[in-house]
């Protein structure tokens, strides 16, 4: 069974369809868009009966989580995989983060995926089973007016380090930094002539963008095809990071 949050739509349904293709049971977790989960999870089932289910809580409070572990393990007893995928992201310029911003980046984006791991724990120990997060190429190089978000996102990456270094031998943590794949909904960036998406592109060595397949393919290899492979994160950011 495999759990993958933020999964309604986007790159998160990306992962939850390459998981399912490759024979995993699906936990199809959303926020508020759960019309959109329940159509993946429904699409899932009609290729192999009874594999996909619908899962919903707000990970950026401590009651969302300690929900969606209650429903995860009411569905199974144990669990394969965790993608901690769910994530928020907006500007917040220093000098002008108000305190809330803060504590729903950190909340939604670090604290969450902590705690989430935490209360699967056990039956991510049974399983043997296997955590990967996903980051972004900013956790490593700070993107101008999105501290809060770059913070958070670096604090992932040293939590996928730490966990694989606590809860090995039996479970596998790793990471996943996706460059540009998809540009962010409700921004200023959306128009792809836009000319900070072309100066992006421009600093991205392969000179395009990504695409959400990439990360899952990365994801599916991480947690199934990697029994060796703890506490690294792989970036899939088509060279980015080598002229960011």
């Amino acid at each position: 069974m495999a759990l993958v949050t933020g999964a309604a739509a986007r790159i998160g349904a990306a992962i939850a369809q390459e998981l399912h293709a490759r024979g995993c049971g699906v936990l199809v977790h959303c926020n508020s868009n759960r019309a959109a989960a329940n159509s993946l999870a429904a699409k899932l089932n009609d290729s192999r009966p009874d594999s996909a289910w619908t899962v919903s809580a707000d990970i950026s409070s401590m009651a969302g989580v300690e929900s969606l572990v209650d429903q995860t393990l009411e569905l199974s007893k144990t669990l394969d995989i965790l993608v901690n995928n769910a994530s928020r992201f907006y500007p917040t310029a220093v000098g002008n983060t108000q305190p809330y911003q803060w504590e729903d980046l950190i909340n939604s984006n670090l604290r969450g995926p902590y705690f989430l791991s935490q209360g699967l724990m056990g039956a991510l120990n049974k399983a043997k089973g296997s955590i990967v997060n996903i980051l972004d190429v900013h956790a490593e190089r700070p993107m101008v007016g999105h501290a809060a978000y770059c913070i958070s996102k670096a604090g992932l990456a040293m939590m996928t380090r730490a966990l694989a270094r606590e809860l090995g031998p039996s479970v596998r943590v790793n990471g996943v930094s996706p460059g540009a794949i998809l540009w962010p909904e409700n921004s200023d960036e959306t128009n792809s002539s836009s000319a900070v998406q072309k100066e992006i592109l421009k600093r991205t060595a392969l000179g395009r963008l990504g695409d959400p397949a990439d990360i899952a393919s990365a994801v599916s290899y991480l947690a199934l095809d990697a029994p060796y492979v703890t506490g690294q994160v792989l970036a899939v950011d088509g060279g980015r990071l080598l002229n960011i």
